[in-house]
């Protein structure tokens, strides 16, 4: 079992989980970048959150740079927290987390559809591959160690 902190685990998939991967985290994002929220209010009231936890997690999403701080009022001195480019990136993930949810997770039709603001039609996160394009079978899918591999951890040639 995986302690409170990734440290030991060489993958992004852990170094992202110490960024994001509390269970209020993706529901605060998913209010910034899909319903438009920017006030602690606006996060409190949607989520029903404590308001020791979601400062908490807005504090670090300012300081991990996927949002960062707007004073919107000097008297009083009032914030919204604007999501940056590196919090956008994150929309692809929250795609898939939703297909995924509305497939495994749910009884019936999707209650949330994600729609190309340009167009209207539904938007969808594909696994691509590039060269043969999309890839349906999660089996064609594996991993290999990347150059990002520190080399005391590649494994050892006997």
């Amino acid at each position: 079992m995986l302690g409170k902190t990734y440290e030991s685990q060489e993958c992004s998939i852990a170094r992202s989980l110490e960024v994001i991967g509390e269970r209020w985290s993706l529901l605060i994002i998913r209010d910034a970048l899909f319903a438009g929220a920017t006030r602690f209010s606006d996060f409190q009231r949607n989520l029903g959150i404590a308001t020791n936890i979601l400062k908490a997690r807005l504090d670090g999403f300012v300081e991990a740079g996927i949002m960062r701080r707007h004073r919107y009022s000097e008297q009083p001195e009032l914030y919204e927290y604007v999501v940056t480019d590196k919090g956008r990136a994150l929309a692809p993930a929250l795609v898939a987390l939703s297909e995924w949810g509305d497939r495994w997770a749910s009884d019936g039709e999707p209650p949330i559809l994600y729609t190309h603001a340009v167009c209207g039609t539904v938007v969808t996160q594909q696994t691509v591959c590039a060269h043969c394009g999309r890839v349906d079978d999660p089996a064609e899918i594996q991993s290999t160690i990347g150059p990002g591999m520190p080399a005391e951890r590649l494994p050892r040639q006997a």
